[in-house]
C-alpha cells in the first residue's frame, strides 16, 4: 500500500527549485538533527529541513547518477531526475517501516531515474531512448568504474524486458576491451568518474576536441556492442 502523500510537500510545486538554489545559515541548529527528525520537519513544509537533506545527499545523488549512461542526454539531466527521486524520498519516507532514510532514498532515486528512462523510450523522437546501467566493473583493474547490469538498445523497448546475465555482461566487457583504444579507455574511465570534458582533457593531457571525438567513438562502439549482443 502506498504511503499517503503529505500535502505540504509536493514535487509538482516550484518550491523544489527554490529550495535547491536557496542558501541557509550553516550554523542553523537544524543541521544537528538526525535524518528522521529532518524528514518529519520537511513533511510539514520546513524549507530549511528540506534544504539540509538535499544538500546532505546531493553528492550521493550524483554518485548514483553516474551509474547510468543515457545516450543523447546530458549528465545533469540524470542528476536532476535523481534529485527529484531524493525529494520524493523525503516526501514519502515512513520511519515506522524500520528502514533507514538513506536506504529508502537510494530506492527512490533509482526508481525515478529508471522511470524517466522508461518514459523516454516510449517517445520515438526523444534522444533519451537508449541507456546503459553502469553498475558492474568495466575492467578488473578499475573495479570502481562499472559497465552494466542492464543494457537497452536503441530500439523502442521497455527497459524491464531486457536483463543481462552475468555471462553476457562478461562477454560485453571483453568486447569493449577489444574495441576501445588506449585513449578511449582512458577517456571513458575519467568520464565515468564524473569529470567534465575540460577536466578529462586536462587529466589525460589531450585537447578537448580529442576528448569529444573519443566519446563519440565510444558511444558508437557501445551501440555496436549492444547490437552484437542483442541484435538489431
Amino acid at each position: 500500500m502506498k504511503n499517503r502523500k503529505n500535502k505540504n510537500l509536493n514535487t509538482n510545486s516550484s518550491i523544489f527549485d527554490e529550495i535547491v538554489s536557496e542558501n541557509f545559515d550553516e550554523t542553523d541548529n537544524l543541521k544537528n538533527l538526525k535524518d528522521n527528525e529532518l524528514v518529519m520537519l520537511a513533511k510539514k513544509g520546513n524549507k530549511k529541513a528540506i534544504s539540509i537533506l538535499i544538500n546532505k545527499y546531493k553528492n550521493f545523488v550524483r554518485a548514483r547518477s553516474k551509474f547510468y549512461f543515457i545516450i543523447g542526454a546530458d549528465k545533469e539531466d540524470i542528476v536532476q531526475e535523481g534529485l527529484i527521486g531524493l525529494y520524493k524520498a523525503i516526501r514519502d519516507y515512513n520511519p515506522d517501516k524500520k528502514t533507514s532514510f538513506r536506504a529508502f532514498a537510494e530506492l527512490c532515486i533509482m526508481r525515478q531515474i529508471i522511470t524517466a528512462i522508461k518514459t523516454a523510450t516510449r517517445q520515438k523522437h526523444t534522444p533519451l531512448n537508449s541507456y546503459i546501467s553502469l553498475n558492474k566493473p568495466i575492467f578488473e583493474e578499475n573495479g570502481e568504474r562499472v559497465l552494466s547490469d542492464v543494457i537497452v538498445s536503441t530500439r523502442n523497448v521497455n527497459p524491464e524486458e531486457i536483463y543481462i546475465t552475468l555471462e553476457l555482461t562478461k562477454d560485453i566487457k571483453e568486447k569493449m576491451k577489444k574495441y576501445l583504444s588506449s585513449l578511449e579507455a582512458k577517456v571513458l574511465s575519467e568520464y565515468l568518474r564524473g569529470l567534465s570534458y575540460h577536466e578529462v582533457a586536462k587529466s589525460i593531457g589531450k585537447h578537448i576536441k580529442s576528448v569529444d571525438n573519443a566519446l563519440q567513438r565510444i558511444k558508437r562502439k557501445i551501440q555496436q556492442t549492444i547490437k552484437e549482443s542483442y541484435g538489431d
